[in-house]
């Protein structure tokens, strides 16, 4: 069970009725009074994790203060004050069962000194309009290509896209949220003085001009003391005359994600774009320049991956370039083809040795249990739940993936050829 006292706040401190919301209630998350999640496209969310078929707003046509209190984030707020669950944030929901350290509890844990916010919450669910954890995706700019993504949010998608489908993409090649080019800036600026944290991902964060305008600003007002965390690819470490390394060693707290899902030639079919050893010196030169800065794998481990990332954490620690407990399991769960629980259930098994053994020589290294939580957790979704009804997608979609950008999969992944050869009937 996790531990559900938050970081800067102790249970002592509260209102028995403060309490029960942050530790009993299981819809309640401090996100909806303190923070609004944005596509490239302007659609709103209550945060990152939200299923994307149930935007909340378009900050194209309103401004986040709108958008904030409206009709849907109002209700949203109702429900969780009453323990009542949302449509939006099933993907949380999923993974609890499963025993994974959601985003609602994260946030609950990292935010909930703020709980103090949701006593002003009227009756119809209006809060102060207060944005505390920023997490706007200024536009889908990438260099990357990933299996796992799309259009909406990698430019470089654009073209692929058009071969795969017969058509291009519904929306522009680079989309930029806001009413006007400076729009979220400037909502941004009014905000300033009350953010704790920005959430920088993309589309690719460390190639967007956004991005550097906002560390910026914080060096500028010497807020140091505002958490700064990534999700990045990892490719680039300058942009024009900035060297990020040397801006994040300014910060008190710095967490870089790095989105490898694969290591090798496998890393480089699954992120298209990838130079792997481009990575390796990436991560070797940020050892150097900033040691001190916080650097952990942010894997989404789906289908394809699934037998090799375990290697590929084992591989990185004993290299030096992390250390145990620096691997953060994202669970794929969008799209659906890719996901581990596609897997027949002899496969499935194969999963399951080899993660058992991984864990066992993890557990004893990552006293913080980050890591191997996830893998744990990873193994009780996988057998909870069979979609193998979409195995036959996946085969059509990897292969036509092939065929377009002129990979051989099963020949990166050697791993999966008794699958095809077994299950692929096409």
């Amino acid at each position: 069970m996790w531990d559900k006292e938050p970081e800067k706040l102790k249970f002592k401190q509260m209102t028995r009725k403060q309490k029960e919301l942050l530790t009993r209630n299981n819809s309640f998350c401090m996100l909806p009074w303190m923070h609004l999640h944005a596509f490239p496209d302007g659609r709103a969310y209550p945060c990152c994790f939200a299923q994307d078929k149930f935007p909340v707003g378009d900050l194209n046509k309103n401004s986040l203060a709108e958008v904030f209190n409206n009709d849907k984030m109002k209700q949203l707020r109702k429900n969780m004050l009453k323990g009542v669950t949302n449509r939006e944030c099933v993907k949380c929901y999923d993974q609890e069962k499963s025993g994974f350290f959601s985003l609602r509890y994260s946030s609950n844990k990292h935010f909930g000194h703020n709980i103090g916010m949701v006593n002003n919450t009227e009756e119809d669910g209006t809060a102060d309009f207060t944005i505390k954890y920023w997490d706007i995706r200024f536009s889908n700019l990438c260099n990357f290509a990933c299996r796992s993504c799309g259009t909406w949010f990698s430019s470089n998608w654009y073209e692929d896209h058009i071969k795969i489908t017969g058509s291009p993409p519904s929306h522009a090649k680079i989309m930029r949220v806001g009413r006007t080019a400076n729009d979220i800036w400037l909502q941004m600026l009014e905000q300033f003085d009350h953010v704790e944290q920005f959430y920088f991902a993309g589309g690719e964060p460390l190639i967007m001009e956004e991005h550097y305008r906002i560390l910026k600003e914080l060096d500028e007002r010497k807020m140091y003391h505002v958490r700064l965390i990534y999700n990045t690819n990892f490719s680039r470490l300058k942009f024009k005359d900035l060297d990020v390394l040397e801006l994040w060693n300014k910060f008190d707290s710095v967490s870089v994600g790095a989105s490898l899902d694969a290591e090798g030639p496998r890393g480089e079919l699954m992120r298209t774009g990838t130079k792997w050893n481009d990575i390796v010196n990436n991560r070797k030169k940020m050892i150097e320049i900033c040691p001190k800065v916080d650097f952990y794998i942010s894997a989404t481990v789906g289908l394809l991956n699934s037998l090799h990332v375990s290697d590929f954490h084992r591989n990185w620690v004993e290299l030096g370039l992390i250390k145990p407990p620096d691997f953060n399991f994202n669970l794929l769960q969008y799209p659906t083809w890719q996901r581990m629980d596609l897997l027949p259930i002899e496969f499935k098994d194969q999963i399951k040795e080899k993660w058992k053994k991984h864990i066992q020589w993890l557990m004893h290294k990552d006293l913080l249990t980050r890591a191997t939580k996830g893998f744990q957790s990873g193994l009780d979704w996988i057998y909870r739940t069979d979609n193998s009804e979409h195995l036959p997608m996946f085969f059509r979609k990897t292969k036509k993936y092939d065929a377009v950008r002129n990979e051989k999969t099963v020949e990166i992944f050697p791993e999966w050829k008794e699958l095809f050869e077994k299950y692929d009937k096409n």
